[in-house]
């Protein structure tokens, strides 16, 4: 059963990224100018339909896949390169550093990605790139808060204290033991916090705190659609919403399960 649902995620998962790959070099139609008549039905030559501005959904649709990628590796990217430092640093036995982060992660907390959003929308304007950092700053604390408690585990360990008594510096006990030791966890929380970040971004654009009309996202299609003219106009990029989210969701529990030596032990 484990296995079956990691080749589904894997499939999903596989099914977007090779959609975003085939945008890049090829769609049916142009993604951001008018081809047909408004909301067309699936059929030839618009496979997908037509939106209600009558451009092609399924051209739409790749495009689509492009910035749900983008938006999740950099959000990602963001919380762990600045996440993980503070976490394994906190983590090391440094106890003011660790009780500052601790109650700046509570701040982050109380402000969620979409509370970030409006603000950075208010002060630099909406757009992709907006809600990409507000993502990535409220998920900083989950990265941190894991990274700590990791670090904390592996600096129990005897040979950190051996690495200590050697005169090993911190930082070289940092890059050399405890980072290679806490890299399965960050792996597992930078899949599911990826899924987490294509549902945010989707949710921030349905709201119209992301990409603009001229930028095909899934959830400016699913904003754009009319559920009573055209209702497959909603499902489509709702289900490919689903698949994505549900796709890096099952590859995160195949990693943990492949990892973790305790399930290991189990099977």
């Amino acid at each position: 059963m484990k296995r079956f649902t990691v080749i589904a995620g894997l499939t999903c998962a596989g099914l977007v990224v090779l959609a975003a790959l085939l945008s890049l070099v090829w769609t049916p139609f142009n993604p951001r100018k008018v081809s047909g008549t408004r909301y067309a039905g699936p059929g030839w030559p618009h496979l997908l339909g037509t939106d209600s501005l009558g451009m092609d959904t399924a051209s739409r649709l790749l495009v689509g896949a492009q910035t749900t990628l983008v938006v999740g590796i950099i959000a990602v990217a963001i919380a762990a390169v600045i996440g993980v430092p503070l976490g394994i640093y906190a983590g090391m036995g440094h106890r003011l550093a660790a009780e500052i982060m601790e109650r700046a992660s509570d701040i982050l907390y109380a402000l969620p990605a979409l509370l970030l959003a409006i603000l950075l929308a208010a002060a630099r304007g909406a757009s992709v790139g907006t809600a990409t950092a507000a993502i990535g700053i409220a998920t900083i604390p989950v990265f941190q808060r894991m990274a700590r408690a990791a670090t904390l585990t592996v600096m129990s360990q005897d040979y950190i204290l051996a690495a200590e008594m050697s005169g090993t510096k911190r930082w070289v006990i940092a890059v050399r033991h405890v980072l290679p030791n806490i890299a399965p966890l960050l792996g597992v929380q930078a899949a599911a916090s990826f899924s987490m970040a294509i549902l945010a971004e989707a949710g921030l654009s349905y709201l119209g705190l992301s990409a603009p009309s001229t930028t095909p996202t899934w959830g400016r299609m699913l904003r754009d659609a009319n559920l009573y003219t055209a209702p497959l106009q909603a499902i489509i990029p709702g289900v490919a919403i689903a698949l994505a989210v549900m796709g890096f969701n099952l590859v995160g529990d195949g990693v943990r399960d492949y990892l973790d030596p305790r399930l290991k032990e189990v099977r």
